[in-house]
């Protein structure tokens, strides 16, 4: 099985990346702490907070802070409620500098002064929205993919769309494209499997109608090197004696695709009742193509089968990592730990192939129990990350 990052992870991480390299982060994080701070902790800022509370202005309570001692670039959640709450009280702030007790605060602390300035500032407020907006988006984003839990083919139309939200973004807020889309970059490379290439190229679902009326698979949404690494995956994938039979599949593949009727049979979407999204109508029709329309590639098509049904997040399975803390208690070291959460990721693969959620600690023990003592093992196995 081929073993790749989690797409969950992956767009969490991107926020953190933006959080640490983004400008935008650091201004908007240090300007909210001392607007929240300066609220929390002054008496008579909290008597006017409350008295405008009381009036139904729709904030039920004080600004959530960080805790002193949180690594905010590592674990986001408390910045994420600090924004949502001064967000959510931002009619109230404008009411409170207004406020006779507030100015009286201001004669004796510059803080308070710096923050009036702040609150009635409007390019500080399109700050806290642009900051707001995006981790939100990519959250969105994430959340969408642990629900639907999407296969390793949806891969690259999923970073594509990322990249169309951003730039939107960037338009919306006035912001330069570049630094934010070089950030965006930096992790989809670190994210990037030649799986999600592989996949995307063989998924009948992605077949794109040319000029003559076929169906054909769409190549030309590759880069050069993207189109290299789906030659070489699909070589590995076979035996060497089949590699060059692989190959030549490969490129009849990308000549002639798929039939017509077979493809938009495919391609069929309908609504969905719960989201209100469109989706595809019958998942398993990409497998049902390359087993039966799809038997003369004979070599491609034992390739097709093992990528198509990865998914592309293991979200949907709970480990019990007690287990991996204890594997980490028995003296490996941190890159043996990373090699077993991978090892864990691939197991979780293959209980989504068989739909198995039956347990969320089930053979967890005996997992990490044979791992004890076997770095060696471990080492052979998970040396290379794309190795299946």
């Amino acid at each position: 099985m081929v073993n790749f990052s989690c797409q969950v992870q992956g767009f969490f991480s991107l926020i953190k990346d933006f959080y640490r390299e983004l400008p935008l982060f650091g201004s908007v994080s240090d300007n909210c702490l001392k607007i929240a701070y300066l609220i929390n902790s002054t008496q008579h800022i909290r008597n006017s907070f409350h008295k405008f509370r009381l009036q139904g202005l729709g904030f039920a309570g004080y600004v959530r802070v960080p805790p002193p001692k949180c690594d905010i670039s590592k674990n986001l959640a408390p910045f994420i409620a600090m924004l949502d709450d001064l967000i959510s009280c931002s009619r109230i702030l404008h009411l409170i500098v207004l406020d006779d007790s507030y100015k009286v605060v201001c004669l004796a602390d510059i803080t308070a002064r710096e923050c009036t300035d702040m609150i009635q500032d409007v390019g500080f407020w399109n700050d806290v929205e642009a900051a707001h907006s995006l981790v939100k988006m990519i959250m969105g984003m994430a959340e969408d993919i642990e629900a639907e839990r999407p296969l390793v083919g949806q891969c690259l139309p999923l970073w594509e769309e990322l990249r169309t939200k951003v730039k939107d973004w960037c338009t919306k807020y006035n912001f330069s494209e570049g630094p934010v889309q070089r950030i965006v970059e930096r992790r989809f490379k670190k994210n990037y499997h030649p799986a999600w290439s592989a996949a995307f190229v063989l998924d009948p679902l992605y077949l794109v109608r040319d000029a003559s009326g076929k169906y054909l698979p769409p190549f030309k949404c590759l880069t050069h090197e993207q189109e290299k690494d789906v030659d070489k995956l699909v070589t590995r994938l076979v035996s060497k004696e089949e590699a060059h039979i692989a190959l030549m599949e490969l490129m009849k593949w990308r000549s002639e695709g798929l039939d017509p009727l077979y493809a938009q049979a495919v391609q069929v979407k309908q609504r969905d009742p719960v989201t209100g999204k469109m989706k595809i109508a019958n998942p398993q029709s990409s497998r049902l193509v390359w087993e039966t329309c799809l038997k003369e590639f004979k070599s491609l098509g034992k390739v097709a089968a093992r990528l198509l049904f990865l998914h592309a997040t293991s979200c949907g399975i709970k480990c019990n990592w007690s287990f991996a803390r204890w594997f980490c208690g028995q003296g490996h070291s941190s890159s043996g730990l990373e090699r077993a959460q991978k090892l864990v990721f691939v197991a979780a693969h293959a209980k989504l192939e068989r739909r198995d959620f039956s347990s969320a600690e089930e053979k967890d023990a005996e997992l990490f129990g044979t791992m004890s003592g076997e770095d060696d093992m471990l080492n052979e196995v998970l040396a290379d990350t794309s190795s299946i």
